[in-house]
């Protein structure tokens, strides 16, 4: 029972990598910059290996291509919406939103993800499977016990990093806020939020003024955040989002 589900686990950290790659390069190339498109600071995508594993448990004895394209769509659907949700509801905070898609639910999912999860989970279930477990059943048991001790020891902090640095965003997000107005006020001007468009308000301001709020922004903000910011564009805070857009203005490359 043990090894069965230290095998999980790796299979697990191993889907998550692959999904880490993928949401990673397909980002990276639309924005023409390298983007970690990982919730966590490691190159891990955890709703993907979820994804794969739920479907290797519940299909691994199916082969009927249509029925695990049917399940894997339903069911990566249901994952994504309520990953989507239970996310929002602990950080206060929508990280993806397929609003500009055509069949979108609340922006939370949609028919081209489904489609998509759909054929990933044929490709997983009849492809890739049978390649990993033959793979992890070759891992010595000491080996594998000490690999998935380690692992699991790093995934684990990693976690709780991640999901500390989040929980402050807001707080974060406060101090921010009142960090631009102070520099502004100093320098002799004011930061009206939701005055205008960042941009305006950037471009109003001096090159000295603008370098300060680099600084300062830089000091309340952390590593993790900092990179939450740049790898989802469409991370959103309700009732804050003035600020997350000077955030990724102060952030972006100088003028």
């Amino acid at each position: 029972m043990i090894i069965t589900l230290e095998h999980y686990f790796l299979w697990f950290l191993f889907y998550s990598f692959v999904g880490w790659m993928y949401e990673s390069i397909l980002v990276s190339c639309q924005q023409h910059r390298f983007v970690n498109r990982g919730f966590l600071n490691g190159p891990l995508c955890p709703i993907y290996g979820t994804g794969a594993i739920l479907g290797v448990a519940i299909l691994g004895n199916v082969h009927n291509p249509i029925i695990i394209f049917l399940i894997s769509m339903v069911g990566a659907t249901i994952l994504e919406y309520t990953t989507s949700w239970v996310m929002e509801q602990l950080f206060h905070a929508r990280w993806w939103d397929y609003s500009n898609f055509r069949f979108n639910l609340q922006g939370r999912v949609c028919l081209l993800g489904a489609l998509i999860f759909g054929l990933g989970g044929v490709g997983v279930v009849l492809g890739s499977q049978p390649y990993v477990e033959r793979v992890t059943d070759m891992i010595p048991l000491p080996m594998l016990h000490t690999l998935v001790t380690v692992l699991a020891l790093i995934t684990i902090i990693d976690l709780a990093v991640t999901v500390a640095g989040m929980l402050e965003f807001e707080r974060v997000l406060d101090s921010v806020s009142q960090v631009v107005q102070d520099v502004a006020a100093r320098a002799g001007g004011t930061w009206q939020w939701g005055s205008s468009a960042v941009s305006d308000r950037m471009r109003e301001l001096s090159q000295d003024t603008v370098e300060r709020l680099r600084w300062a922004v830089n000091g309340v903000i952390n590593a993790q955040q900092k990179r939450m910011l740049k790898s989802f564009p469409k991370f959103q805070v309700p009732d804050r989002q003035d600020i997350i857009d000077s955030l990724r203005e102060l952030m972006g490359p100088r003028r």
